[in-house]
């Protein structure tokens, strides 16, 4: 590749990303978001999201959002919670399982366990008549036309797009929940950030 290959690669990337946003402010499903605003804002327990390579960083990032709303949120690894780490979940809780295909059988293997705890479980990918789909109680979903590589493989423009309708879920649950920026500034003390909500 030379110079000008390099930079054509680039911008494409950069507008296949942003043009994967326009198409979900058109096709994103905005009551079912809607019902998981108030499912999460609502609930008793907490929220325990998964997902298995691209979309377990995701689900990190999602529960690093919710924390800093104070919606109580831990992150599940898939191989540990067969291994004793179900018992964190409660009936209370809301269970997001994070899968662009909708079969992930990391994820699959856990179902039955969720639904025997009783969580509300919600699904998060592109194809709602998978095994995820089909066992959650709200389907969240996230459809890309293409990845910007070649291959049209690496989950990159996928997993924008998963983040960015988790940070409108969040944005949402701020006033919903009455979240105040006091509250902000205990959660988030530190650095630029964290100096700007104390006022320092």
């Amino acid at each position: 590749m030379n110079h000008t290959d390099i930079s054509n690669s680039l911008q494409n990337t950069l507008a296949i990303e942003a043009q994967t946003l326009d198409h979900l402010t058109k096709t994103i499903d905005t009551e079912v978001l809607i019902t998981l605003v108030k499912k999460i804002g609502e609930k008793k327990g907490k929220v325990i999201v998964s997902g298995c390579g691209t979309s377990g960083t995701a689900a990190k990032k999602i529960v690093h959002s919710l924390s800093c709303v104070s919606v109580p949120a831990v992150y599940l690894t898939p191989s540990d919670a067969v291994h004793g780490s179900f018992g964190i979940i409660t009936s209370d809780d809301i269970v997001i399982l994070i899968s662009k295909g909708g079969n992930t059988s990391e994820l699959v293997n856990l179902l039955g366990s969720i639904k025997e705890q009783g969580a509300y479980l919600v699904g998060v990918g592109e194809n709602q008549d998978s095994h995820i789909g089909n066992a959650s109680d709200l389907f969240v979903k996230v459809a890309v036309e293409k990845e910007p590589d070649s291959f049209n493989m690496l989950a990159t423009a996928s997993t924008l797009a998963v983040i960015s309708t988790f940070d409108a879920v969040c944005i949402a649950l701020m006033p919903y929940t009455n979240f105040t920026k006091k509250q902000f500034g205990i959660n988030r003390p530190g650095g630029a950030v964290g100096a700007r909500l104390l006022g320092k």
